[in-house]
């Protein structure tokens, strides 16, 4: 089957997620930001039905799909109003990267619990003065006896207070160079020397980030995540999924605002006939629709190149489908709160909040700069400016 033609399996997964999210919908994930707490119970239904880990290997209870199955679970739920952000971190990232590198006892531990949502795991790779330059990281581990002791500050890091652990991204010293290389680490959300901060951030959403201070934490040998010395390779395994994630997140928001832009388009009469059928509200809408399906179709061939097992080819196509749904999102929103006028901007609609929201893709997990910067070198084989 084509990845561009859609299989069966996955019209019919579409459609069963769009259906849960349907039954949940914009107004319960409103009023679970409202209330400071997380969409518990959509996550739990979500696991009890095999939807959060439909891309873990199903010896460990998962779905034996890949990022294709998953990114479509994460676009339909966006489309029905409620997505849920740990979907981009426990299962596509910290799952992926246990999957495909983690010890037997590793996988035994954490997978089962992420792919039926009683265990959450958060990731952390953002530093304070690193921003997008992760070869700049300062967060380190060193040896002592049998055990590590991890140093170092994260943040922006999603749901901290709510993963039983978070996978963390530091430095080891190279024995032979001396040079640091990257590994990662389990960390137990108690673990002694570990503390939260929550970020206050101006974002309506479910998830809080957090600020994470590691202070000497000390970690067991079976801590560490794979081999010491594959830990770029382990960090890239987890990123390319990081990135066809957050384009189905931008895809499905693009897609539920267009959802209530064309529904209010049809409906509202202003002089003699509703507002749609004027080419000045008819063709942005018609052109965001445009940008959405052709930012989907590029994310779709990402995560066919991923599951495929083409870590080369995927990593160009994340970040060009990333970089094409965040722009498409942010247009698609822009246009939909314009379609509404001062509607757009009241609490009843809930599209106002959706601005601030859809910036995110732009910027998260890596900004579109770096992206131009990674397609300039990468793809078009022009020289670095840094």
């Amino acid at each position: 089957m084509s990845p561009v033609i859609e299989s069966e399996e996955h019209k019919a997964l579409r459609s069963a997620v769009s259906a849960l999210g349907k039954r949940y919908g914009r107004e319960y994930l409103t009023g679970v930001v409202k209330e400071g707490r997380h969409p518990h119970e959509l996550w739990a239904e979500a696991g009890k039905l095999g939807y959060l880990g439909v891309n873990l290997p199903e010896e460990y209870g998962g779905g034996g799909g890949g990022v294709a199955e998953l990114s479509i679970v994460l676009e339909e739920l966006g489309a029905a109003g409620c997505p849920l952000l740990m979907l981009v971190v426990s299962p596509a990232i910290c799952g992926t990267v246990i999957a495909r590198f983690g010890t037997e006892a590793q996988k035994r531990t954490w997978l089962p619990g992420i792919a039926d949502g009683t265990r959450t795991m958060a990731f952390g790779i953002t530093e304070p003065d690193a921003g997008s330059n992760s070869h700049r990281i300062t967060t380190t581990a060193r040896r002592d006896g049998a055990d590590w002791l991890l140093t170092g500050r994260k943040v922006f890091i999603s749901g901290v207070d709510i993963a039983d652990a978070v996978l963390i991204v530091g430095r080891t010293e190279d024995a032979r160079t001396g040079r640091l290389k990257p590994c990662l680490f389990i960390v137990p959300r108690d673990a002694d020397g570990f503390q939260r901060r929550p970020v206050d951030m101006e974002l309506n959403a479910a998830e809080k980030q957090f600020e994470l201070v590691l202070d000497d934490v000390r970690l067991p040998a079976d801590a560490l995540v794979g081999d010491e010395d594959a830990g770029l390779l382990q960090l890239f395994a987890g990123l390319n999924p990081e990135r066809i994630m957050t384009a189905a997140f931008a895809v499905g928001m693009g897609r539920y605002a267009l959802s209530r832009a064309i529904e209010y388009a049809r409906d509202r009469t202003v002089w003699k006939a509703p507002i749609g059928s004027h080419q000045a509200i008819a063709h942005p809408l018609a052109q965001a629709h445009i940008d959405l399906e052709l930012a989907r179709l590029m994310m779709q061939k990402a995560a066919h190149l991923y599951d495929a097992g083409d870590d080369m080819g995927a990593g160009e196509a994340a970040n060009m489908a990333k970089y094409a749904a965040g722009e498409a999102c942010v247009r698609a929103v822009d246009q939909a709160v314009h379609t509404l006028g001062g509607n757009g901007l009241t609490r009843e609609f809930g599209l106002a909040s959706l601005i601030t929201a859809a910036r995110v893709a732009r910027i998260a997990p890596v900004s579109r700069e770096m992206i131009l910067n990674y397609v300039s070198h990468q793809t078009l084989g022009l020289p670095k400016s840094y």
